[in-house]
Formats: C-alpha cells, sequence, structure tokens
C-alpha cells in the first residue's frame, strides 16, 4: 500500500489530480524494487493525509526516485492504453470528438511520463518506441506468428523499466538479471491479459494475440510457466538490501496470478511441474486443460460437490474510457476498491479490494525471503518452496 500511494501521489504532485487515474498494480513492482534495493532510510518514506482509498486515514508512503520511475512508466502505458481503445473504437471512443479528446490526453500523457522519466535518467523513448512497434505487429500477425512475436514490444518495454531500478538503486551488477525479470515479467502481463479478455474479445471481435496467432491456452499456460521459472531465476541472480516484498509479488503472487487465469487449483509456492487440477495433471483432468469452461475463470475446478464449477456468469459489455474513468472515480470515493469486492470500472469483472487480498500472511515477515513459508501456510503442506531461498 505504501508504494501504491506513493505512486499515486507522484501523479498527483508532477502531473495533477487528473493523471492519479494511471495509478495501477504493476506500475508499483518498479517503486518496490528500487527500494528493494538500497539501505532503508526515514526519508524513503513520508506520512500522507488522509485519502478515501484509505478510510481517510493518514500513512506512510513511499518516496523518492523509485516512485518517479514508477510514475513515468505508468504515464507512457496509459497513454499506449488510451490510444489502443481509440483504434479499437470502444464505446463513446467510437465517437470522433471523444476520440480527440482522448488522443489529446493520450499526448499529453506521453509527453508528462517523458519529463518525469528525465529528471530520474530514464528515457521513455523505449517505451514510446515498443507501443508503436505493437500496433505493427499487431497488424501483421496471423495464424502461425510466433506468440512470443507480440509480446516483443512488452518485453522489451518492461525490461528496460526493471533494469532502470538497478542504475537508481546504484547497483549496476544487477541490470542484466532485473532485465531479465522485467521481460518475461512483460511476456506474463501480455499473456495473462490475453487469456483473461480471449473470450470477451471474441465477442466483441477485439483483437486478441491467441486467437490472432492460433496460439492454444495449453501453450499459453507453457509460455506462461517458463517464465515464472525465469523470474525466480533472475531474481535469485540479484543482490538485494531487502528482497522480501519483491520475492513475494514477483514469485509467489505471480504464480497466483497466472493460476487464477486459467483457473487452476494449486499451491502458490510449487514450483515444479504443471499445476494439478482436482488432484490430476493438469489437461488430463474430467473438466478440460484447464479448469472449467470459459465464463467464470475464477472458479474451482473439482468436478461436483461444493467445489464444482459454478454457471457461467453472463457475458457483460465494456466500457468506454470516459465511463470507466467515472465509475473508477465513485469507488475510489466509497473506498470499495479498498475494503470490499466491486465491479471493475472497465472490464465489469467482479475484483476484490486490497484488504481482502492474501498473501500467506505475515510467513514472509519474520524470516529470510520464505525459508519458512511452508510451515506457516496452510496450503503448502508436503510441496517444495521452491524458491531457492
Amino acid at each position: 500500500m505504501a508504494h501504491l500511494c506513493g505512486l499515486c501521489l507522484a501523479l498527483r504532485s508532477d502531473h495533477g489530480q487528473f493523471a492519479r487515474v494511471v495509478t495501477n498494480y504493476d506500475g508499483l513492482i518498479v517503486s518496490v524494487l528500487t527500494e528493494a534495493q538500497v539501505e532503508r532510510t526515514p526519508g524513503q518514506r513520508r506520512t500522507a493525509g488522509p485519502c478515501p482509498l484509505r478510510s481517510m486515514r493518514t500513512a506512510p508512503v513511499a518516496r523518492g526516485e523509485g516512485a518517479r520511475l514508477a510514475a513515468a512508466v505508468s504515464l507512457v502505458l496509459a497513454s499506449a492504453k488510451v490510444r489502443d481503445h481509440v483504434a479499437d473504437r470502444d464505446g463513446l471512443l467510437a465517437r470522433r470528438p471523444v476520440a480527440a479528446a482522448a488522443r489529446r490526453v493520450a499526448a499529453s500523457w506521453d509527453r508528462a511520463g517523458a519529463r518525469t522519466g528525465a529528471r530520474v535518467g530514464f528515457d521513455t523513448a523505449v517505451l514510446v518506441d515498443a507501443v508503436d512497434r505493437q500496433t505493427g505487429i499487431e497488424l501483421l500477425a496471423g495464424p502461425g506468428t510466433p506468440l512470443l512475436t507480440v509480446t516483443e514490444p512488452t518485453e522489451t518495454a518492461t525490461a528496460a523499466a526493471f533494469a532502470h531500478t538497478a542504475v537508481l538503486a546504484g547497483r549496476p551488477e544487477n541490470t542484466e538479471p532485473l532485465a531479465e525479470a522485467g521481460r518475461l515479467f512483460g511476456r506474463l502481463a501480455h499473456l495473462l491479459d490475453a487469456v483473461e479478455d480471449q473470450d470477451d474479445d471474441a465477442a466483441s471481435g477485439a483483437w486478441n494475440p491467441l486467437t490472432a496467432t492460433g496460439t492454444s491456452r495449453a501453450e499459453a499456460r507453457r509460455l506462461c510457466d517458463d517464465a515464472l521459472k525465469g523470474v525466480r531465476l533472475a531474481l535469485a541472480d540479484a543482490e538485494f538490501t531487502d528482497g522480501r516484498l519483491a520475492h513475494v509479488l514477483l514469485t509467489h503472487e505471480l504464480r497466483r496470478s497466472v493460476d487464477r487465469a486459467f483457473a487452476t487449483d494449486v499451491c502458490s509456492h510449487r514450483s515444479g511441474g504443471l499445476p494439478t487440477v482436482s488432484g490430476e495433471p493438469s489437461g488430463t483432468g474430467p473438466t478440460g486443460s484447464f479448469g472449467p469452461p470459459p465464463g467464470n475463470p475464477y472458479a474451482p475446478t473439482g468436478p461436483g460437490g461444493p467445489y464444482g464449477p459454478r454457471p457461467p456468469e453472463p457475458p457483460r459489455d465494456r466500457r468506454g474510457l470516459v465511463m470507466g474513468c467515472l465509475v473508477w472515480a465513485g469507488l475510489a470515493c466509497t473506498c470499495q476498491m479498498c475494503c470490499g469486492t466491486f465491479e471493475d470500472p472497465w472490464s465489469r469483472q467482479r475484483r476484490e479490494g486490497l484488504c481482502s487480498q492474501c498473501d500467506c500472511g505475515d510467513c514472509c515477515d519474520g524470516c529470510d525471503a520464505c525459508s519458512n513459508c511452508c510451515d506457516c501456510c496452510n496450503c503448502c503442506d508436503g510441496c517444495d518452496c521452491g524458491c531457492d531461498c
């Protein structure tokens, strides 16, 4: 929460209130990695005033170059997402006046990201170039195109952002391993977005990398598992002053994100082999390759019984950019994004507030990395943590 709030407040301080809408969970990883590589000092935190997302409580929040780098990355990538929605003519963006206004907002975010990046020595041109190449690659991609060709621009952008955290921290030896971790993190982010949106994209006629290249979900899962292992190994090669939070987010939580996207029921600490569904190897269970049919990707996968597949949810219409931003503002003001369940402002999927998310309790707070995590997590009886700690 300190890093999430730090990113949000860095955006407000440098670019005004409206820029805070680009705050996102992926961006805060940059701030986490920067802080993990430096000695902890009192100046890394400041006390922020009351905020609706914190139930009008004050809180210590992250500050400094890591938060600013996260803000620069978030602005440029949000600009790219806006332009993508404009190109797809989503919702209100199908109307020319609204699309023109959205393009102006995207251009202003590009400039703002470049200014903030320059203050911390990061050239956001690599991000802009990746975004521009992504559009061209998608236009040329078709059946048989390697899926990693489509994810390459995202990988390049996130690798550059992760590597620059080593520069900010004065740890040049970490540049290469963190670039590798960033490349694979970008691959995972792209693939998971494609998996979660595939059915909605098919219903709306939007472009989806899995559908366009003819890639099966089994192959996408294999690529995700390989990327998870690669991120873990890359982090093991980096030197951290205190890497516990980075370890939890990029090893344990990233694994859980993959399991949720593919609707598999596994221990999030297991590193070897394919996940199991209802006690059988993935792909051999009665529910298909990766859990129940599309419709509710978060449903438990046991056939029958109290944990059987739930009925598919009715299709939901995605909101446009402007309407989604208005809904986001309403959720923020009522604290639903923090302390309850809520409907995603844009995709309309059900989400859990921050207070509802569990990351193995305090198991990584009282030990070095996760050496004791399998002793304190109830889900891990008999399985290896697999984190090389």
